[in-house]
């Protein structure tokens, strides 16, 4: 990697939850290697179960906030990682040198039931984009 930090944008339908989460993920684990933003291609607030689940784990969710995709057009990225199926179908390729990378999570705002399911299922989620991350980021120390 060069000294600039890597530009990686992460998008998901609602920009809420999975993005939001691997955002945050990826600045705590990747630090200032990684110049990090998130968009959903139809944004909704940020769910606070996300907030929760990254205040649990001890990351700082200071400035997090759900993005337009339109918003995030024209600037150059490395990396756009879809980080839900219908994201993937529906991203727009970005100018530059950006690779394109998918990894499917499921919605952890669509489960339904109470608050220790849902908050369970944004644990779950949470963990699986870190784990995610840790393998994506072990493939580009190589």
């Amino acid at each position: 990697m060069s000294d600039a930090p890597t530009r990686v944008l992460f998008v998901s339908t609602g920009g809420a939850a999975r993005a939001i989460l691997a955002e945050a993920l990826l600045r705590h684990v990747g630090r200032a290697a990684f110049e990090v933003a998130s968009a959903g291609t139809d944004p909704r607030p940020v769910d606070p179960l996300a907030l929760q689940v990254l205040g649990i784990a001890g990351i700082d969710a200071t400035g997090l906030e759900s993005r337009s995709l339109d918003a995030m057009r024209g600037q150059p990225f490395d990396y756009v990682i879809t980080v839900c199926d219908n994201a993937a179908e529906t991203c727009p390729l970005f100018p530059g040198p950006a690779k394109r990378i998918h990894w499917s999570f499921p919605d952890p705002a669509a489960v339904v039931g109470g608050e220790a399911e849902r908050l369970a299922s944004f644990r779950q989620v949470r963990d699986d984009i870190e784990t995610q991350l840790k393998a994506w980021l072990a493939r580009l120390a190589t």
